[in-house]
């Protein structure tokens, strides 16, 4: 029976017979349930543009169109519809392609009256319970989407404090030195740059720009006296300069955060030359990790078209001529080349970011 404290399941019954569908859908109403009748597949589908039902009884061999041709197109009307096919002829190839092409199921005219009610509340109740499920995976769905971009609010706002850490790190290096917080930006800005030219994955690049502002903040190691003598280092005062690589190591190795270690990397590597004849390692070749050999052409282009208490700031075509003869020996020629393919990209961001 149907349930009588809602809203009866309203039933659409398609038979180019006009006795059979009145006999079905006495049977149907006897039960509870209401009806509408359609002689053919364009009328049921009319009927269905215009009202919602929950399950269609059709026949199949119908004049025009058939049973099968409605049943292909009743889903793309109501995708939530139960469907039951009837006729007269027991073929076992029609009745599995009916339920291949979503069918609930397949009576036999002609049926018994408990047979027909057994049939419509069956496909009624699988009906109810697909929709049950289509909207629990739905909300299901939702709460994972929901979960999913709260992680990720939650991993960008780690990534961001890691960044502001990693500044902040810089900052303190640039109060001690005479460079200023356009270098650190121009800095990790070039090495993306550099790192993306060369084909390097693109969370390695975002990291090499974020990471790479950290290049020189072991000079918090180094005295004033030397860090910011306006004339020419004596070759002691040279080497106590030197040490702000292995400071900087020292400061940024040993952390949890994959930034702060590809921070001490840089730092660490970035005075090494692809000759051996860097410090403080004398690394050469591909001993040298490849953010080093990114942040040690980039540094050395920004601190030539740079200021400096110790000397000024030199053209763009006398860097690049600089640059070009450490190529080999200084600088790894690949990246020296990807670096002068992408000039025109450095040289707007010089602009962008130009010491004040």
């Amino acid at each position: 029976m149907a349930i009588s404290n809602q809203a009866p399941p309203q039933i659409l019954i398609v038979d180019d017979e006009e006795p059979i569908r009145e006999l079905i859908s006495q049977i149907i109403k006897a039960d509870g349930y209401e009806t509408q009748t359609a002689s053919g597949v364009d009328e049921a589908l009319a009927h269905m543009a215009k009202k919602e039902y929950s399950l269609v009884i059709s026949d199949i061999n119908m004049p025009n169109k058939t049973g099968i041709d409605l049943l292909r197109e009743v889903f793309t009307v109501d995708p939530n519809i139960a469907v039951l096919m009837a006729t007269a002829v027991d073929d076992r190839k029609v009745a599995v392609n009916t339920l291949e092409l979503g069918a609930y199921g397949y009576i036999i005219k002609p049926f018994e009256r408990n047979e027909l009610l057994i049939n419509i509340a069956n496909a009624l109740r699988r009906r109810e319970l697909e929709i049950d499920n289509r909207l629990y995976s739905e909300e299901l769905e939702g709460l994972v989407l929901e979960r999913t971009k709260k992680l990720r609010l939650a991993d960008i706002e780690i990534r961001n404090s890691r960044e502001e850490t990693i500044v902040r790190l810089a900052k303190a290096a640039e109060f001690r030195d005479n460079e200023t917080a356009q270098h650190t930006l121009r800095m990790g800005h070039y090495c993306a740059i550099l790192a993306t030219k060369a084909g390097l994955a693109k969370e390695f690049c975002e990291s090499i720009r974020t990471a790479s502002p950290l290049h020189d903040v072991g000079k918090i190691g180094i005295p004033d006296t030397i860090l910011l003598k306006p004339g020419a280092l004596t070759k002691e005062e040279f080497d106590i300069i030197k040490t702000h690589s292995e400071i900087g190591y020292r400061i940024l190795s040993g952390s949890d955060s994959e930034l702060l270690n590809l921070g001490a990397s840089i730092a660490y590597t970035h005075h090494e030359k692809v000759d051996g004849t860097g410090y403080p390692q004398g690394l050469a070749g591909e001993d040298i990790p490849i953010e080093g050999r990114i942040a040690a052409i980039c540094d050395v282009f920004d601190a030539l078209t740079s200021d400096r208490v110790y000397k000024a700031a030199m053209s763009t075509e006398k860097a690049i001529h600089i640059l070009r003869e450490g190529r080999g020996n200084h600088f790894d020629p690949k990246l020296h080349d990807f670096f002068i393919d992408c000039l025109d990209e450095i040289l707007v961001l010089k602009a962008k970011f130009v010491d004040g």
